[in-house]
């Protein structure tokens, strides 16, 4: 202060210092609330979309009413069920964008909405048409996966994932299926993805991926009295062409109208199969034993030409023994390609 004193001059310097300070504070202040509103901000926007970002979740159900009319030819089945879904109120909507997506036509007979624990409570009865691929390999030995694929519309899977509602059982114990018998059943969460932008050209990524329920019914055909229905025409017309060996090589107009008789029948047999079939570029035991079939109604012929040839040049006993032993030759190969066939189709070896 005695310094001050004995300088009055010094006075306006050191108001404008201070005020050079005062000023200099003040920004620093006003950048520091700057830059703590912006971490705020950070924060906020952080929590914001970690809440959003988080799909919701929606509890969904099956329950099997009946599986009927499984036709092979059209390649669908009839489904009756109900499904369920609880899930928040937020999700809009939900219950008209759900789809069964492997179904060729859907009918709802029944929706029942409520409220359960605060959540919506949404439930349907439907009827589908579904669509299915056969594998029809070991026909009529063959096993089916049946699959009710249950998607939504509206919401990804970054918005919504579907968990099993496991509680309970997943179809009506008095549920049968004519022809078959049911080995296991499941119901699983999967998910469906479209590789699409479905006309959003700003996405980089076209993968569309959505929540899914799978419910899975395992069945197996009650095969052995179809499969003697079905082939039971062919064996004869093997059987007719077979009492070729045992007719004399004199009677030439028997010995080569039954086997052309037999061969007939086979054919008509085999078309009355593939009439039950859908078409496929897969080989079949359908297809290998009405084709070792066809073969051996052949041989079946050429042989008796050969034997015929034979008895003309007067050599009887050569003819008998020919057909003999061709006959037995042709029984046994015949007989073992049925025999290693039904194994392979019966036990499901090979596909």
């Amino acid at each position: 202060m005695a310094s001050l004193l004995h300088h009055p001059d010094e006075y306006p310097q050191l108001f404008i210092f201070t005020v050079k300070h005062l000023n200099h504070m003040l920004l620093l202040a006003r950048n520091l609330r700057s830059f703590l509103l912006f971490l705020i901000g950070i924060g906020t926007c952080n929590s914001l979309y970690a809440q959003t970002s988080t799909p919701d979740t929606v509890r969904i159900g099956c329950y099997l009413l009946s599986l009927h009319d499984l036709d092979f030819r059209e390649q669908e089945y009839t489904a009756r069920f109900w499904v369920w879904m609880v899930y928040n109120k937020k999700l809009e909507d939900l219950e008209n964008s759900l789809e069964i997506a492997n179904a060729k036509e859907v009918t709802v007979d029944e929706v029942v909405i409520d409220s359960l624990e605060g959540k919506k409570w949404v439930q349907f009865k439907l009827k589908c048409i579904m669509k299915e691929n056969w594998a029809i390999q070991h026909f009529p030995f063959d096993r089916q996966r049946l699959q009710i694929l249950v998607e939504n519309s509206k919401y990804d899977q970054s918005s919504l994932i579907f968990m099993p509602d496991t509680s309970g059982k997943l179809y009506d114990p008095d549920m049968t299926i004519s022809g078959w018998k049911i080995r296991k059943t499941a119901i699983e969460i999967g998910t469906s993805e479209y590789k699409t932008g479905f006309g959003d050209s700003r996405l980089e990524h076209f993968n569309a991926a959505y929540s899914q329920l799978a419910v899975v019914v395992d069945v197996e055909r009650n095969a052995w009295g179809l499969f003697f229905k079905l082939f039971l025409g062919m064996y004869v017309a093997f059987a007719i062409a077979y009492v070729t060996f045992f007719i004399d090589a004199q009677h030439a107009d028997a010995r080569f109208g039954l086997p052309v008789g037999g061969l007939f029948a086979a054919v008509g047999n085999k078309y009355v199969i593939d009439g039950y079939l859908p078409f496929s570029s897969q080989l079949t035991i359908v297809d290998i034993l009405h084709g070792a079939t066809f073969l051996a109604i052949f041989f079946t012929v050429m042989f008796s030409v050969i034997s015929l040839r034979i008895d003309d040049t007067g050599k009887r006993k050569q003819s008998q023994k020919t057909d003999r032993t061709v006959g037995f030759i042709i029984l046994g190969i015949y007989g073992l390609i049925n025999c290693i066939m039904l194994i392979l189709s019966v036990f499901h070896i090979g596909g």
